[in-house]
Order: C-alpha cells, then structure tokens, then sequence
C-alpha cells in the first residue's frame, strides 16, 4: 500500500481510504470483518459522516455507531487508523436532510455526536460536508478553534467546496484547509475534460468547478475522490455494466497485464494523477475491499491512463 501526504502537512497516510457509509446497513460482525480487511490490505484513514446510516432503531450515525461497535471488537486499536468524519447538514425528526447548517453550535454539536457515536476521543480530521449558502466564515473559525483547542479534532478540511468557497473559508479560519472531498473516478472526469477543452466552445470546455483540480494543486490541498466506480452522480457502477463495454474491455484488458481486478485498474487509473489524490472506497465486502486496495500498487503508463479516459468516452481535442 503506498502512501500520501495530506494537504501541505508530514502527516502520510495509506492512498486508498475506506468509506463506511453502509457500514450502518450491516451486523457488527461484517463491520469487524470490513474493518480487518481494510487494515490487512494497509488502509489506514477511515472516512466517516455524522448522518451515514440510518437504522431505523438507531436513527442516522448507525453507520458509526457499528464501526466503533466493530472496532472495539476487530483486536484493533485507535492508533491503527486515521479517523475522519464530516458534519454541517441538518436532520429533523423525521431524519430528512432540511438544511445545511455551518454555524458553531452546530459543528461542535456534530463532533461531540461523532465521538459519542464512534466512542473514541478525538477526530485526526473534520469536514465541512457540504457548502452552506448563510455559511457564516468567523463563525466556523470560533468552532474549529474551540475544537482544535479541546484536543477533539486535530486537523480541518471540505467536502464538494469550489475554489472561492475555499478562499472564502480560508480567509477566517487560523488552521490550514488540508482536504477537498470531491467526485472523480472514470465515469466522471469533468475535472480533467474541462482542462483538456481549453479556449474550445464545445461541452467539454464548460467549467463546472472554477478551475478546482488546478486550485488545489496551486494550494496543496489532498483530492479525496468520492464514488470512484460511480458514473453520473448516483447512477451507478460502471464496473461490469453492459452500457459501458468498450471501457469494461479496457479495464480488463489491463486487469489481465497487472494481475488484479477491473476495480483495481479504476483506482490505479485515479492515483497515476500527479495531483496525489486519494481514493475513498465505500465497499463493506471483504474480498473486494482487497481487490480495490491492490489499485494503490499499480502504476500505469501514461498511454494506459489516457486509453482509459477514451474508452470511457471522452474525446482528445
């Protein structure tokens, strides 16, 4: 498993991470299971959210509330890992997302949730979840100090934040931004199109991101990559899926030279980039769990990564 550095800081950590979104759909048991073969395969940073799961006996944070079940069972221990988790979105009674919500008592509310749920002592990283249009900047500030100052949290990041959203935040708050959850994976490259399609009027050279990919390399910022085998938003995989075969045959094809599976190839595909991203897996099943972490052993040629991108149907201009 090779490894990455976060944001601007000595702080390295495995280049694959593992998402435990589902992890609130399964038995503590799977979740031990889950969690001992992230750590065989050397994954070290788990990604969490305040609102992953929502069992309808445990309400949402199930999803945590298993993996520090799982943990406490697994014959790991909390320095075996990198936590991270995410907060900032708003659930009524009725566990519906009504708004997103950034002001102090929130954020602290969610972390102090977080470590309740997950039953350990502090965060090595929290997320903003998402973009809040009355995001108040002094307010997150006063939160992130409070945390940081109560040994709760260590280290500060985003999730799905553009550049001047960033700067904005930036602007306020005393720790250094480190991280930037966003999208990327070979069903959706618009972060790479974009560049590509420079000065051209075609679909391709339509920004949707505010030049972000080059921001936060500009900014040192670590790209985890959120839904890696998805394409679309939430469409679905396009791991072995007939609406995709000339990227399926690809991916296979290379599988077949490297000697792991098509979801390896995907990841390997994700890391070749020179921004140093991070992938997050959200797989709860053991073996493929293994099969997606041997992505971060492969280095494809640049002629590989660029065949990849065509066959996932995009153009060269």
């Amino acid at each position: 498993m090779q490894t990455v550095k976060i944001g601007n800081t000595n702080w390295q950590t495995s280049n694959i991470a593992l998402g435990i979104m589902r992890m609130g759909t399964l038995s503590v048991p799977q979740s031990v299971a889950a969690l001992q073969a992230a750590h065989e395969a050397g994954i070290n940073l788990i990604d969490s959210a305040d609102i992953y799961g929502n069992d309808p006996e445990l309400g949402r944070g199930s999803s945590e509330i298993h993996f520090g079940q799982a943990l406490k069972q697994s014959g790991l221990s909390r320095d075996d890992f990198y936590i991270q988790s995410k907060g900032g979105l708003y659930a009524n009674a009725a566990n519906q997302i009504t708004r997103y919500d950034s002001s102090k008592e929130h954020l602290i509310a969610a972390v102090d949730g977080i470590l309740r749920r997950t039953g350990i002592d502090y965060l090595d990283s929290f997320l903003i979840h998402r973009p809040d249009p009355l995001m108040e900047p002094e307010e997150i500030a006063a939160a992130f100090d409070e945390l940081q100052a109560s040994g709760k949290v260590r280290h500060f990041g985003v999730s799905n934040f553009n550049p001047q959203q960033l700067e904005l935040l930036q602007s306020a708050v005393s720790q250094r931004l480190l991280v930037d959850q966003l999208q990327f994976g070979l069903g959706h490259t618009g972060m790479v199109d974009f560049g590509l399609h420079t000065n051209m009027t075609d679909q391709g050279s339509v920004d949707h991101d505010g030049g972000l990919l080059e921001y936060c390399r500009l900014h040192q910022l670590t790209i985890q990559t959120w839904s890696p085998f998805q394409y679309g938003t939430f469409a679905g995989t396009f791991i072995g899926n007939p609406q995709f075969p000339e990227l399926n045959r690809e991916l296979a094809k290379l599988a077949e030279k490297y000697q792991v599976s098509k979801n390896a190839i995907a990841v390997a595909w994700i890391l070749r980039h020179p921004a140093h991203m991070q992938v997050l897996i959200g797989t709860m099943t053991p073996a493929h769990i293994l099969d997606s972490a041997a992505g971060s052993d492969v280095t494809l040629t640049k002629q590989e990564w660029y065949d990849l991108y065509l066959a996932a149907g995009n153009e060269l201009p």
